[in-house]
């Protein structure tokens, strides 16, 4: 039985500028590296070591080469925090395309794009 999402894949054109996005701009960590030594280099990143669920970043051309079936598409990621007005200024600030602030009902969100210019939400929502 699955009980958690573990990983999400995320293809890139460009491995460390992604990394230099997510860790620099977003305050993600590596949480680990891997080099199969014939090419094949992902890298594992999340918001917090302690994260349930990581963002693992693969070489989009090289996987496309190896799986031509894949979808290699961005897949449409919903991530959470606590104060959604900070975060958006914060992003705004170190030059981030971010998009208004929204009502959704009860809650606030807004969308962010990646150095490759894949789009993401942001929603805020407490811990408790």
């Amino acid at each position: 039985m699955i009980h958690k999402v573990g990983q999400v894949m995320l293809y890139v054109s460009n491995q460390a500028e992604a990394v230099s996005f997510w860790t620099d701009k977003m305050g993600f960590s590596v949480i680990s590296e891997e080099d199969n030594g014939q090419g094949m280099r992902w890298i594992e990143i999340a918001p917090t070591k302690r994260a349930e669920t990581s963002i693992v970043l693969h070489n989009k051309e090289l996987i496309s080469k190896m799986q031509p079936e894949l979808n290699l598409g961005t897949p449409s990621l919903l991530f959470f925090t606590e104060n959604l007005a900070e975060l958006h200024s914060n992003l705004s600030s170190k030059g981030v395309a971010v998009g208004e602030i929204v009502h959704m009902g009860t809650r606030k969100v807004f969308n962010f794009a990646d150095n490759e210019g894949n789009y993401f939400a942001v929603m805020e929502k407490s811990n408790s």
